[in-house]
């Protein structure tokens, strides 16, 4: 009996093994960060681009926070399924936009999580002001 059971636990953990590394990331759908900013991504198309929305909750501004476009592209899946991408957002509250880099990790348990950098430009009045304009 204690090997029966050995077993069977045994190809348990090697089935949710291998169920673990064929879940692959999917951009699509809803985000939201720790800060409450949120992101809606549709379907990539054939060539890896995508299109949506970002709301962000935190700005330097006194302008009302309005939900802005993006766009972007992922690299093509790889057989981890965690793969890079980037996307522009154009701010529709502020005279900026902003780059992001990022990649898609998948944990054992299934859950997707995103991880990015960005890179903020805003516009200044004159070039002698651009070492000030991005962060």
């Amino acid at each position: 009996m204690g090997s029966i059971s050995c077993c069977l636990l045994l190809a348990l953990a090697l089935l949710s093994l291998r169920a673990a590394a064929a879940r692959k990331c999917d951009l699509q759908g809803l985000w939201r960060n720790e800060l409450g900013s949120n992101m809606t991504l549709s379907a990539l198309d054939a060539a890896g681009t995508f299109s949506g929305s970002y709301h962000t909750t935190v700005a330097a501004t006194n302008k009302q926070i309005l939900v802005s476009p993006l766009q972007g592209a992922q690299q093509h899946p790889s057989t981890k399924g965690q793969p890079t991408f980037g996307f522009t957002v154009q701010w529709q509250f502020a005279d900026s936009t902003t780059a992001f880099v990022g990649q898609c990790f998948v944990d054992r348990h299934g859950k997707e999580t995103l991880e990015t950098m960005w890179l903020l430009r805003e516009e200044v009045p004159s070039r002698r002001d651009a070492w000030k304009a991005t962060r």
